[in-house]
């Protein structure tokens, strides 16, 4: 594999004297997104844990930081800082409350499917407000039954005159209880294949259950939502008449640069508690940090973070320029795969630091343990992520 340089490299001299920094750009928008954070969101990350919703002034706070819509251009709406800047924000965001990043990041990943697929007036209807932060985007594939599998897909779409009906429930779908945007798969009646949809959320026929009690990434809520006879104007097709495939596999690649950038923000979490930690507790009138086995430990996890660290913010750079889908996505899938196994081994290390601390509700890595468990099963399986990786690389 070659070695791209990550996001976040500036590369000067030879190739004997390279070195990676931040340019003024990124280091402003990193700032900005961990100054937020640290001020405004960790005095309420206890609460939006264990409320499970993300406060209204907490959401304002976000958009008037454009951060609902860092990737995309200036004339939709978008900061236009690409996602090199958006996997630095993220990982600020995540640090600190997993909830909130969540629901950014899955904003975005609609948003890049309508950038990437839709039409100028499509992107000029539903953009700049959902960048704006004033609607939230969703992404709606996963059913009940059939799980994430487009070929098994159940609901449907029949065509009748310039419009389709559309019926069927979707599963486990975030930001499904703002107005906005949703990106709605189904199978349409001529093609029987995946169709992507534009649907307006609560238009006559849409309605959503109440949040599901997820065990991590509390405050980014996740809903079913059914569609009953809901009518959607052909033109609100996203791409072509059963081409929604396409249309998946680029969004949900896409996806992964942000709940990637949010498990790094989680494994340096853990990394910074457990220094803490280390340094505070005390045996026998000294910090534990003088025991080899807790040096060890710290050691494990700065090794951890720096590694992730770097296959993200290359993730990042890579999807600015994302223009072989099938390159794009092995990456993506193998960055999601690797950090977010990572972050769940992180977070055993740190709470191996704290010992029995660690597994109370008053400490940090408490709910950093149940947020890593989250990370492996969502945007795709693991397993799922490594069969695309082989795949890909087997084929070329």
């Amino acid at each position: 594999m070659p070695l791209l340089p990550p996001a976040s490299c500036n590369l000067k001299g030879d190739i004997n004297t390279m070195e990676f920094s931040l340019n003024k750009e990124q280091l402003l928008i990193q700032k900005i997104a961990q100054e937020f954070a640290e001020k405004y969101l960790e005095p309420l990350a206890d609460t939006i844990d264990r409320e499970n919703k993300t406060p209204e002034e907490i959401m304002k706070g976000l958009a008037e930081l454009d951060l609902f819509g860092l990737p995309f251009k200036e004339e939709y709406g978008g900061a236009e800082a690409g996602y090199d800047c958006y996997v630095l924000a993220m990982e600020q965001l995540g640090k600190v409350s997993s909830g909130p990043a969540i629901a950014i990041s899955v904003n975005c990943l609609g948003l890049g499917a309508i950038d990437k697929f839709g039409t100028e007036e499509q992107k000029m209807k539903y953009m700049p407000k959902a960048c704006k932060g004033e609607y939230m985007a969703s992404f709606a594939f996963t059913e009940p039954v059939t799980g994430s599998d487009p070929k098994q897909i159940t609901s449907t779409a029949v065509k009748k005159g310039n419009h389709y009906i559309i019926n069927g429930t979707k599963r486990f779908i975030t930001n499904a209880n703002y107005p906005g945007p949703m990106v709605l798969f189904a199978a349409d009646s001529e093609s029987g294949k995946p169709t992507a949809f534009i649907v307006d959320k609560f238009c006559e026929g849409y309605s959503v259950s109440k949040p599901w009690e997820k065990i991590g990434y509390h405050g980014g809520e996740l809903l079913d939502v059914y569609f009953k006879d809901v009518q959607v104007p052909s033109e609100n097709i996203l791409g072509k008449a059963g081409g929604g495939f396409p249309v998946l596999t680029y969004g949900i690649a896409f996806g992964k640069v942000g709940i990637s950038s949010i498990a790094l923000g989680g494994i340096l979490a853990c990394y910074e508690e457990a220094v803490k930690y280390a340094k505070e507790k005390t045996h026998r009138g000294e910090p534990i940090a003088k025991f080899q086995a807790i040096q060890l430990r710290i050691a494990d996890l700065a090794m951890k973070y720096e590694s992730c660290r770097w296959l993200t913010y290359r993730l990042g750079y890579l999807a600015n320029d994302a223009k072989n889908q099938a390159v794009f996505a092995k990456e993506a899938a193998l960055t999601k795969t690797f950090v977010c196994e990572t972050f769940a081994d992180a977070v055993r290390i740190a709470v191996d630091v704290h010992g029995s601390y660690g597994l109370m509700a008053d400490y940090k890595v408490s709910r950093l343990y149940r947020d890593a468990i989250m990370g492996p099963q969502v945007e795709g399986v693991a397993d799922m992520q490594k069969m695309i990786v082989a795949g890909i690389v087997l084929n070329s």
